[in-house]
């Protein structure tokens, strides 16, 4: 096994110096933003009481819609991951107080309250370096607080035109994860602003009880409407892992030697002066090819470093380490 290695390694390092290409290895960040509009319908359910001009009450309503914000984003690395993050919000329901005035059949209130809906966040980003990809959700039912105001027109005694605004806020919901595999580092974080605007038509039915004044009963009746808002942020890096290729070093100096037979090794890249503590991909693709990836823009090797229990590190961290002192 010995020979082989280092066969193979003589290969590689008597390779002609145009072989030796540099690679640049440049990392990058990016930000985005969105957020969308959507339909929405549901029902009201309320009981109004009257004292004068004066109308006040409670008020309840459930609704669908489809506010789901979504981005794509390209980081501007080297080897430039795709990142996508999206978030729904596809029903809420409030319960409301009111207070409105009156004259003749029109009614104008103010409304305020609870709320509560379903929000969900997911955001992905993936490198075709590694290849390395990152994945993270959550899905949660949230409560918050709406205010708004409308007018109402009394078309008929007991039927009741409505428009009406609400503003909802139900609070934020964030994620975030990174990925060190093959000695890179690629990273995301994303948050959603659950809060949007609700601009909606309604007709509502309203049962008599013989009270205060022709406002005064309970009614129920559905709307319909649009709705915008929802806005997502994303903040995504990629420090692209540098090859581990032996045709990208120089200077190469075996210090150690593990117990499986691969062997470390100091050096430094072709275009960086850095000493560097690490492995050869080609030994390893001898000793655990599993470790190793080809990539396909470049066909040079990476290993990832994870797997083989070891991490790179520059040659002042290995003497700091006490691994060195001794060499």
């Amino acid at each position: 096994m010995k020979t082989r290695i280092v066969a193979a390694l003589a290969v590689v390092l008597a390779l002609p110096g145009s072989a030796f290409a540099q690679v640049l290895i440049s990392s990058g960040s990016a930000s985005n933003s969105a957020h969308a509009s959507s339909w929405v319908a549901g029902g009201q359910l309320g009981y109004n009481w009257q004292t004068g001009p004066w109308v006040y009450g409670l008020e309840t309503d459930l609704s669908g819609l489809r506010l789901k914000s979504e981005m794509n984003t390209v980081v501007p690395s080297s080897a430039p991951p795709l990142a996508n993050t999206s978030a729904d919000i596809d029903w809420y329901g409030t319960l409301r107080g009111r207070l409105g005035w009156s004259s003749g059949p029109l009614l104008f209130y103010g409304t305020g309250g609870l709320a509560y809906g379903h929000v969900e966040l997911n955001s992905s980003i993936s490198s075709s370096v590694g290849p390395r990809s990152l994945s993270a959700q959550t899905s949660a039912t949230r409560t918050g607080w709406v205010a708004g105001g409308g007018v109402e027109y009394q078309w008929y005694p007991n039927l009741i035109l409505n428009v009406g605004y609400q503003y909802v806020d139900l609070g934020s919901i964030s994620v975030a994860n990174s990925t060190t595999a093959f000695s890179g580092l690629l990273s995301q974080s994303a948050s959603a602003r659950a809060q949007f605007s609700v601009v909606t038509a309604g007709l509502s039915w309203r049962f008599f009880t013989g009270g205060n004044g022709p406002w005064e009963g309970l009614y129920a009746g559905g709307h319909a409407g649009g709705a915008w808002g929802n806005r997502i942020t994303g903040d995504y890096f990629d420090n692209p892992p540098a090859p581990s290729d032996a045709r990208l070093k120089r200077d190469i100096v075996l210090v150690a030697r593990l117990g499986d037979g691969l062997g470390l090794y100091r050096y430094r890249y072709v275009w960086s002066d850095i000493v560097y503590v690490g492995v050869m991909a080609q030994e390893v693709a001898l000793i655990h090819p599993e470790a190793i990836v080809r990539d396909n823009l470049d066909d040079y090797l990476r290993v990832d470093y994870g797997r083989l229990g070891l991490r790179l590190m520059t040659w002042r961290e290995w003497q700091a380490s006490g691994q060195g002192r001794s060499l």
